[in-house]
């Protein structure tokens, strides 16, 4: 094995095209189903994803868009993002993971690279994911941070780093944003950025690579590139 001993992903934009056909759709479905007349475009979207979290941004509309006092959103908030939830795991099965992204995946378990995940999505959205698009890796995965775990930060990235147990040289991270970039710098790893049609112009000022897809990119490339 070469100097590329893990890998840490990111899930939304960076494993799959999660946002418009899993998180919109399953919040506007979730509004409609508690009877509020908010239904967001993918441009509106594509702005509250500046705000961590889909409780945080749903909680946000309901608090702008509506009349409800802070206790009953309170009480509502809770069970809009359960519906959410729901909504978006009947619909990982046709959220199929980024060019080259299996394929990096299956290089990294071919040669014994570990990979762990830290992301702000719920953890079992996330296990669903990997369940549905790529079963036989769902186990090769560990750490998995997400929402569960804290906020997505340096100390987080640090606090994955740690647990795999080898030098940050020796660890990628894959992110699409600027912040998840950032984040995993401030924790002394080497970052590839693949960014996507709402993070592409952002700042990666500092990452190892910046592409806009992992098609054309193999292991050994992205080790060369990224620690080389």
């Amino acid at each position: 094995m070469g100097k590329l001993k893990a890998i840490i992903f990111d899930v939304d934009g960076t494993l799959a095209d999660t946002e418009v056909y899993g998180h919109l759709a399953a919040c506007n479905e979730a509004f409609a189903r508690m009877g509020f007349d908010i239904r967001w475009s993918w441009e509106e979207f594509k702005e509250l994803l500046k705000i961590p979290g889909n409780a945080r941004r749903m909680r946000l509309a309901l608090s702008t868009r509506t009349s409800l006092s802070e206790t009953e959103l309170d009480r509502i908030v809770p069970e809009l993002f359960a519906l959410k939830k729901e909504g978006y795991l009947k619909r990982v099965d046709k959220l199929p993971l980024l060019p080259g992204v299996a394929r990096i995946i299956r290089e990294a378990i071919d040669r014994g690279v570990r990979l762990a995940i830290v992301s702000v999505t719920d953890e079992d959205q996330i296990v669903a994911l990997l369940k549905a698009q790529i079963p036989d890796a769902l186990d090769h995965f560990s750490p998995i941070f997400g929402k569960q775990s804290g906020e997505k930060n340096s100390a987080l990235y640090a606090r994955c780093a740690a647990m795999l147990e080898y030098d940050a040289s020796e660890i990628l991270v894959i992110e699409d944003s600027e912040k998840g970039a950032k984040a995993a710098k401030g924790a002394g790893l080497p970052c590839a950025v693949v960014y996507n049609d709402y993070t592409k112009g952002q700042d990666f000022t500092g990452a190892e690579l910046v592409v806009r897809s992992l098609e054309c990119l193999n292991l050994d490339l992205l080790e060369r590139l990224c620690l080389g």
